[in-house]
């Protein structure tokens, strides 16, 4: 047996020089031989195939994973101490607590996912091009900046990821990224085949025979107009936009096409300064995120139309604010006038031209702000607060201004925020103790609220304060989703508009939904905090 083994081993060819002596070899060198010869020709195929027909291409991938979220340092702390003697505003809060109660929906559930996978037609446009940020510069004038603002930045692009920061800083919740898409899937399922949301109709696209009511105001053209620009504002906040692979690109496009189809020749969308800048800002925030060419003529010519209607001082020229129609500095409307400005904002992150809108309007914040408050010189920015005048006559410095905390005419919060985007910084008088206010008056402890102000609270704060905001959301959070409403029918994911308070509120479902979403998408836009370190030094004053 030896001998037979022996001469087996013996006829074994050999590989390399290398013969194989002795049974205890694990693996037999014919496999040896066999893989050893494979690599070389391997080699050698691929040396010959590159140098005759060069590296291959490689189709492009297009992950629709979201990132893990980055550990945040706790050493970077984004805002400064509180002063040892500051005061605590006397309002109650609810604690973090635990998350909203999470319905049926998976967050896995709110990726954005393609319908198909294929790039634009043209490149896309700035992803960090979004309406709701607006932080000065170190010289005091504006700049636009960002959070992610396509489908791909708002989940986890290296300049965005305003969703999953958001739910990683704590200041959102899974609970609240389920009432958006809820409210999202709402208004996809009530958008007109014309691609615009009825104000007076939107019930006639229920499925399930008409269950949902209509407002109860007649408003006409002018209401379809700024219902669907507010219905796209809440779209594009999120990161969806009509160019982006995503569910709802076509919903976005259609209301886009509406838009674009129903603007005057004079580029007027409506007949008030009121729809015209909402259409206005929902079609700059459409144009600067997907860079889609048909927007850019008509948003310029919408911008024209607001520099023409805004009012002018009667010495010097200098802008101020705007009226429902026509130049009139006797009265500077303040609901009117913060569209305008978030209008124009909006145009300058796209790249329109504004010309000197912004500075005229930061001449009306300051001059209307001071003749409502002539106290401004001795407030402490700390515990002081100041509210802002619903209207301004800048020819007899008179003002109507609502009592604190009232229904109507307290626009503490559109004057915060326009303060934040017309270039007041933190720790500023003015932004401070308008903080104040909205923190004292405005904080809503139960539904219904006025969704009016609670929008531009939310934003105002979001971009002002990171301590204040967090305080907000923690309360106002949690109100808005237990009272959307969440069952099989077609009011799923709306909100009743029944109680909101303030005047308009008949305009009804679309608006209070609206006007919920954005609140509650307005974590996404925290910024302010990080961006304005300035608050650290002490407080200035603008004037």
């Amino acid at each position: 047996m030896a001998h037979d083994a022996a001469n087996e081993i013996v006829a074994v060819p050999i590989v390399e020089e290398v013969a194989v002596a002795t049974t205890r070899a694990a693996t037999p060198a014919w496999l040896i031989s066999a893989i050893t010869h494979g690599v070389i020709l391997g080699v050698f195929s691929l040396v010959v195939f590159i140098a005759t027909h060069g590296e291959p291409d490689i189709p492009p991938f297009n992950p629709t994973a979201m990132p893990p979220i980055p550990e945040v340092d706790p050493r970077n702390d984004m805002d400064p101490p509180p002063r040892p003697d500051e005061p605590v505003i006397n309002v109650e809060f609810a604690d973090e607590g635990p998350a909203s109660p999470e319905t049926e929906l998976e967050l896995d559930d709110l990726e954005p996912q393609s319908e198909e996978d294929k790039e634009a037609e043209v490149p896309l446009g700035d992803p960090n091009a979004v309406s709701d940020m607006m932080l000065a510069t170190d010289d005091g004038f504006f700049m636009a900046i960002g959070v992610g603002s396509n489908s791909k930045g708002i989940w986890g692009d290296p300049n965005g990821g305003g969703v999953r920061r958001a739910i990683g800083r704590g200041l959102t919740t899974h609970g609240a990224e389920k009432s958006v898409e809820r409210a999202l899937r709402w208004f996809k399922r009530h958008q007109s085949p014309d691609g615009r949301w009825d104000v007076d109709g939107y019930q006639a696209n229920c499925a399930d025979g008409g269950r949902c009511e209509p407002g109860t105001e007649n408003t006409g053209r002018a209401g379809d107009i700024a219902c669907t620009g507010y219905a796209l504002m809440c779209f594009l906040s999120h990161g969806y936009d009509q160019r982006m692979p995503s569910r709802y690109r076509d919903t976005v496009r259609k209301g886009v096409d509406w838009l674009i189809a129903n603007q005057n020749a004079d580029g007027l969308w409506g007949e008030r300064n009121y729809e015209h800048a909402i259409a206005t800002l929902a079609a700059a925030d459409a144009y600067g995120i997907s860079n889609d060419p048909r927007l850019r003529e008509p948003v310029t010519r919408a911008v024209k139309i607001i520099l023409d209607r805004q009012a002018k001082e009667a010495a010097g020229g200098y802008g101020l604010g705007w009226d429902y129609v026509q130049p009139n500095p006797a009265r500077n409307d303040a609901s009117v006038s913060g569209w305008n400005v978030m209008a124009l904002k909006s145009a300058m992150a796209a790249g329109i031209d504004v010309g000197d809108g912004m500075a005229g309007a930061k001449n009306w914040l300051l001059k209307a702000w001071t003749a409502a408050n002539p106290q401004h010189a001795t407030l402490d920015p700390y515990k002081d607060t100041t509210s802002f005048p619903y209207t301004w006559d800048a020819l007899t410095g008179k003002f109507q201004i609502g009592a604190p905390g009232a229904d109507s005419h307290d626009m503490a919060a559109v004057g915060a925020l326009c303060a934040v985007f017309l270039g007041h910084k933190k720790g500023d008088i003015m932004l401070e103790t308008l903080c104040n206010h909205i923190e004292r008056y405005q904080q809503p402890k139960a539904w219904p609220v006025n969704t009016y102000y609670l929008y531009y609270d939310s934003l105002a704060l979001a971009q002002c304060d990171g301590e204040r905001f967090k305080r907000w959301n923690s309360t106002t959070r949690d109100i808005l989703v237990k009272a959307q409403r969440t069952e099989e029918s077609c009011f799923d994911g709306s909100w009743d508009f029944a109680g909101t308070k303030f005047h308009g509120h008949q305009t009804g479902r679309l608006l209070s939904t609206a006007y919920c979403c954005l609140a509650l998408e307005a974590s996404y836009h925290y910024a302010g905090a990080t961006a304005q370190r300035e608050g650290k030094e002490k407080p200035k004053r603008e004037w």
